[in-house]
């Protein structure tokens, strides 16, 4: 009996498809997870989504650091 290693037992979603998937199943280039559940995979896109929502706002937040550039401000000049 081969081996089964845990991402092997986990969910995909192809959004080229639009499929779900047990296992590991075609390019990693059409192939989100791995997802615990079929039902988390189902909503792969909707979690890219929220992630990338939150990543922005964290972006945003560090690029507002409370002060005008030095550059911007005219200092120095």
């Amino acid at each position: 009996m081969d081996p089964v290693t845990p991402d092997d037992q986990k969910w995909y979603y192809n959004p080229e498809t639009g499929e779900v998937v047990a296992g590991k199943q075609g390019s990693w280039a059409n192939r989100m997870g791995p997802y615990d559940s079929e039902g988390e995979a189902r909503h792969a896109m909707d979690i890219a989504k929220q992630r990338n929502r939150e990543a922005d706002a964290l972006d945003r937040e560090d690029d507002s650091w409370g002060e005008t550039p030095s550059w911007e401000s005219g200092a120095g000049h």
